[in-house]
């Protein structure tokens, strides 16, 4: 009974002992696991250089997204009031036009009988207005009767009201009706560019025939297009009308295009943005309807300390500092990061840094090194 107590005893020791050698490696933290320790031919190879931050002005950036737009005013679509056949064009999406361009060249029959229409009743015209002079005159001296009189001035006033009508037909049709006689009727009409352009859609075909609630073509005047900017609702209180913006394209992001913020939208999407709309101060022919953009609008500037965004170094999504502790050695410190610009960062921190040394290149070989010594 004696030897097995002793036996239960020494391998209760025997396991607690083995129990504790195993554990005490994971237990055991190295010491100072944020100073880093370099010698001279380290530092030099990994091109630490120390300096003091700097106080800067920043602005506070906030990026947006949208596309280019046309007002609807800038948008024109281009049909015949009269109807009839496409005769002739040349116009396929994407070409240019000028003011005063013939676009299109309809045909039908009904533009011979208005044009007919209109001399013979411009030739009858002529007639009532004699008849009604005369009977004017006769009317005065009692050589003709009230009833005759009245009759004639009835017709006459009567064709001059048709004629009108006539004349404003013709112009909607696209013939000068000051230009029209029996020697020039014809059967087609030209229909004019009335902006400067160019084409976006063309929906119809030779030989076609578009009734006067059809769209032949349309045309976009692209010298007043606008960018269209969606803002979340958040950051609504933070832009107003008249604000600059910068805009660029995601295929190049170097080349800005300043823009002024005319209109701010006061409906709220499903996403809970508002469309804000900017104007480009200038024109530039390679932006065009439909093109996605981004923005930069630049809020308040303040002065704020920082560094160069190479004395930064992100670990385990912490950002961190070295700063030098004792002869070539250097302590990790965490910080938090404000506004970046230009390749400097803001530092927030409760520390005073202003007179604080810190490694400005050569960072991320420390917390390299520094991870390879944990692993270790």
């Amino acid at each position: 009974m004696k030897y097995l107590i002793f036996a239960a005893i020494v391998i209760t020791v025997l396991s607690c002992s083995e129990k504790e050698e195993h554990q005490s490696p994971e237990t055991e933290k190295p010491a100072n696991e944020n100073i880093a320790s370099l010698n001279k031919e380290q530092i030099q190879n990994a091109g630490i250089k120390l300096s003091l931050p700097e106080k800067k002005q920043v602005s506070e950036i906030l990026k947006l997204n949208g596309k280019i737009d046309v007002p609807p005013q800038n948008i024109v679509s281009i049909s015949v009031p009269l109807g009839g056949y496409l005769k002739r064009t040349r116009l396929l999406p994407g070409t240019p036009v000028k003011k005063g361009e013939i676009l299109a060249v309809m045909e039908d029959q009904q533009y011979i009988q208005l044009q007919q229409d209109y001399l013979t009743g411009k030739a009858r015209l002529a007639f009532l207005e004699s008849d009604y002079v005369r009977q004017k005159d006769l009317n005065k001296n009692k050589s003709s009767s009230d009833k005759i009189f009245q009759q004639a001035e009835s017709d006459y006033f009567s064709q001059q009201v048709m004629m009108k009508s006539l004349y404003e037909k013709l112009r909607l049709a696209g013939i000068n009706p000051d230009k029209l006689s029996k020697d020039n009727i014809s059967r087609s009409v030209n229909i004019y560019s009335p902006i400067n352009g160019y084409v976006s859609k063309v929906n119809v075909n030779i030989g076609k025939y578009v009734s006067p609630t059809e769209v032949l073509f349309e045309l976009i005047n692209p010298t007043d297009i606008h960018l269209a900017l969606k803002v979340f609702e958040k950051d609504l209180d933070k832009i107003k009308k008249g604000q600059r913006l910068l805009a660029y394209t995601n295929n190049n992001p170097s080349k800005k295009y300043e823009c002024e913020i005319i209109l701010i939208s006061k409906d709220l999407s499903i996403e809970r943005t508002a469309e804000v709309h900017s104007h480009f101060e200038k024109y530039e022919p390679g932006l065009l309807p439909g093109m996605f953009m981004n923005a930069d609008i630049e809020l308040n500037r303040r002065t704020v300390l920082v560094l160069p965004d190479d004395a930064i170094v992100t670990f385990e999504e912490k950002q961190f500092v070295f700063i030098p502790k004792g002869k070539d050695n250097f302590e990790m410190k965490q910080v938090k990061t404000g506004t970046s610009e230009n390749g400097f960062t803001e530092i927030i921190t409760k520390e005073n840094f202003d007179e604080q040394l810190c490694v400005v290149k050569g960072a991320y070989s420390l917390l390299m090194l520094l991870k390879n010594k944990s692993e270790d």
